[in-house]
C-alpha cells in the first residue's frame, strides 16, 4: 500500500483528503507543519513513499520540506498550492518536486497524478493478493487461483477497497461511502448487501462459511485474519 505524507495546516483540507484518499487505497500520515514534518523525514523517511506538501505552512513552507527531502531520500513529491503564480511552480520544480496542483483541486485528478508519478518511480503497487486471490490494479483483473473470475464495475471497486484495507473491520456506512459514486447512483444498504453476496459467490469456495470476506457481527466486515 502506498505511504504518503501530507503536509498540510488546513484542518479541513487535511480531513477530507485523508479520508478520499484512504477509501483509494492509500495510507496517509499527516502533520500540520514544517518542523513536524522534518522531524519525521529524519526520523523515519524510509516509510513514506510521497510527500504532499502545502506551499505556505504557519511555521514555514512546502520548500523547505522539499529542499529536505530531497537531500536525504528519493521520495517524490507533489505541491499542493492556493498560489498558481509562475513564481511557486518554477521555485517548486527547481528544488526537484515532481508535480503541484492548485487548490482548489478534483480529487480524483489528484489520484490520476500520484498513480502516474507512482510508475514513473516504479513504485506503482500493480499487484494485490490474498491468499487464493490476485488483482492486478493496471489492467483492472482479478484471479482466482490462477483463473480469471469477471466482476462488474462495483463488485470490483468493493474487493478493491477490502484488499487495500486488510485487518481493518470495515462498517457498512465506510463500504457505502466507498461505493456511491461509481455507478453514478446512490448505493443504499439493501444494495449493499446484494454486492456482498454476489462478491461472495465469485471468490469465496463455500458462500455460507466466508473465509475472504468474514461478517463481524454488530460491526460489519473484515478481510483477513
Amino acid at each position: 500500500m502506498t505511504h504518503i505524507l501530507l503536509v498540510e495546516d488546513d484542518i479541513s483540507i487535511v480531513t477530507n483528503l485523508t479520508e478520499f484518499l484512504r477509501k483509494e487505497g492509500f495510507s496517509i500520515t499527516a502533520v500540520e507543519g514544517q518542523s513536524k514534518a522534518l522531524a519525521l523525514l529524519e526520523e523515519s523517511a524510509s516509510n513514506f513513499d510521497l510527500l504532499l506538501l502545502d506551499v505556505s505552512l504557519a511555521d514555514g513552507n512546502g520548500f523547505s520540506i522539499c529542499r529536505a527531502a530531497k537531500s536525504m531520500t528519493d521520495l517524490p513529491v507533489i505541491f499542493l498550492t492556493a498560489s498558481d503564480d509562475e513564481y511557486s511552480v518554477v521555485t517548486g520544480l527547481d528544488l526537484g518536486a515532481d508535480d503541484y496542483i492548485s487548490k482548489p483541486f478534483r480529487p480524483r485528478e489528484l489520484v490520476s497524478r500520484i498513480h502516474n508519478i507512482m510508475r514513473r518511480y516504479g513504485r506503482a503497487n500493480t499487484l494485490l493478493e490474498y491468499k487464493n486471490l490476485s488483482v492486478n490494479t493496471v489492467r483492472g483483473t482479478v484471479s482466482k487461483n490462477g483463473e480469471e473470475i469477471i466482476l462488474s464495475a462495483l463488485e470490483y471497486r468493493l474487493l478493491l477497497y477490502f484488499m487495500n484495507n486488510r485487518e481493518m473491520v470495515l462498517t457498512r456506512s465506510m463500504l457505502l461511502d466507498a461505493l456511491w459514486d461509481i455507478a453514478g447512483e446512490f448505493v443504499n444498504d439493501n444494495t449493499l448487501t446484494v454486492y456482498i453476496k454476489r462478491l461472495r459467490e465469485k471468490i469465496e469456495d463455500d458462500t455460507q462459511n466466508p473465509v475472504l470476506i468474514k461478517t463481524v457481527r454488530g460491526m460489519g466486515y473484515k478481510m483477513g485474519d
